[in-house]
């Protein structure tokens, strides 16, 4: 059932139950009032009439005929529309509308006015006690007041609202129909412009429009938020459905190479059995390096994919002096020898993928390790962790020969590896996905010494927290195209 026809049948039930309910309190007040004013006047005519009444009491005592009829032709006259009842010792004096004499009728006390009922009809009594006569009986005086008028009254008015109520029932269900009718129209509007979204369509325009209606309202910006998460969400499944198929293209095209070349060893070391022996070690070092790059190629290419796959939820508070500390440590245990210095004492924190941020020093690290090195072999290696005003600083300067200025912003680019590289050409790839992750920079310089290079990466003390939509402004296309242009200094 529409909403609409649901507020028309409640309000065309709802207001004749109300016409009813106030027409009856209404009918009840003016009953009571009738009632009052009937009273007031009963009690009036009683207290004028008492005096009559004793007269002829006193008249009938003393038995005086004469008396007798000249003061009931004054009580009745007096009484004018309303029944007097005398009751004397010898018998009642009545005129006027009454029950009949065998309704039972008040006790002789003064009260006041009640009602009795005979034969369908109804009257208000007042009871006045005359005294006692000589004998030691009681006289008493009744005045009647017919209620037939005010019970029609009564009856006339119940029956207007009656009457008043069963127009109300089309009359307000039509005037709920139309307002309901107007009340929903924004809610008609929204429910089409959310029926029109298509899956895919990326331009659709704004479901939520203001309508002035303050349910409506807030209906359609949860409705626009919902849908927003749920455009994210679905970008997200699209990006991860394009990451797992670029992976897979990405490793055949890039193992083809090495697996060739290792297969080309394997055939050369079965078909020479008697080949010399500085040469089978040189085929095996070549089998070795083979292996050795494929499985650097797929690690790094399972970290570019983890990357793209990542969000700033995952967000937790890391020590980067500590982190700097334990990937020095590390890398000195890889390659005895090395001279890697950590520059930064204790704490500076930000907020960030623990295992990104180590991704992003063990590889500028590593880079520095395997790039510069100098005539003589590895050159120190220093790392220097700092707060700065717009979050942390991380340096890492070598001693090398350093990187052209023209070549500085080719090396953030995928599989980009010099001729003697030993590496998959991802690296500093990886280095760049994690910066942009945690919405910091990156850029290549000349170290200050005069010799190498410098790699500084600044990130932000707090990640920014993403809109109402989910949306985290993060790239996650790493592994599907080229990145964008990588900010360099000179």
């Amino acid at each position: 059932m529409r909403l609409s026809t649901r507020i028309a049948l409640a309000v065309g039930i709802l207001v004749p139950l109300l016409v009813i309910a106030a027409g009856s309190l209404v009918v009840r007040w003016v009953t009571a009032d009738v009632t009052h004013r009937q009273d007031v006047t009963l009690r009036q005519r009683a207290d004028r009439l008492a005096p009559d009444a004793r007269a002829l009491l006193r008249a009938v005592e003393n038995d005086r005929e004469n008396a007798v009829r000249v003061r009931e032709t004054k009580l009745f006259d007096g009484a004018l529309d309303v029944g007097v009842r005398v009751e004397l010792p010898g018998g009642p004096v009545a005129a006027g509308p009454q029950p009949p004499p065998e309704v039972a009728l008040p006790e002789n006390r003064r009260s006041g006015p009640v009602t009795v009922r005979s034969g369908g009809k109804a009257w208000r009594v007042i009871t006045r006690p005359l005294g006692a006569t000589r004998s030691g009986a009681s006289a008493t005086l009744r005045v009647f007041q017919p209620t037939a008028e005010t019970e029609a009254r009564t009856a006339l008015l119940r029956r207007r609202v009656f009457v008043v109520a069963l127009f109300a029932v089309p009359i307000s269900a039509l005037a709920g129909l139309v307002v309901a009718g107007t009340t929903t129209r924004s809610l008609r509007a929204l429910r089409r412009r959310a029926a029109a979204i298509e899956p895919d369509d990326r331009e659709r325009p704004d479901v939520h429009v203001p309508s002035g209606v303050a349910e409506v309202d807030e209906l359609g910006r949860t409705l626009a938020d919902v849908l927003g998460r749920y455009d994210v969400q679905t970008a997200r499944t699209r990006d991860a459905l394009d990451t797992a198929s670029a992976f897979a293209a990405t490793v055949d095209h890039e193992l083809r190479g090495p697996l060739t070349g290792m297969r080309t060893d394997l055939d050369v070391l079965v078909g020479y059995p008697d080949l010399a022996a500085h040469e089978r070690i040189e085929v095996l070092a070549d089998l070795t390096a083979g292996h050795e790059r494929i499985l650097s190629l797929l690690a790094s290419l399972r970290a570019l994919a983890q990357g793209d796959l990542a969000d700033a939820q995952s967000f937790e508070r890391v020590d980067l002096v500590e982190l700097a500390h334990e990937a020095a440590h590390d890398a000195r245990i890889r390659q005895p020898g090395a001279e890697v210095e950590v520059v930064g004492s204790g704490e500076v924190r930000v907020d960030g993928l623990r295992p990104g941020l180590r991704l992003v020093v063990d590889n500028l690290i590593g880079n520095a390790l395997v790039h510069g090195r100098g005539p003589h072999g590895p050159t120190p290696i220093r790392v220097a962790v700092e707060a700065v005003p717009d979050g942390v600083r991380i340096r890492v300067d070598d001693a090398g020969p350093g990187i052209p200025v023209d070549r500085r912003a080719a090396v953030f680019e995928r599989f980009r590896r010099g001729p003697d590289s030993p590496g998959a050409g991802l690296g500093l790839t990886l280095v760049a996905q994690q910066v942009e992750l945690h919405r910091g920079r990156v850029t290549v310089a000349d170290s200050p010494a005069g010799v190498g290079t410098r790699v500084e990466v600044v990130l932000p003390l707090r990640h920014p927290a993403a809109d109402a939509t989910g949306d985290d402004g993060i790239r996650h296309d790493w592994l599907t195209r080229e990145p964008e242009a990588v900010d360099t200094a000179k």
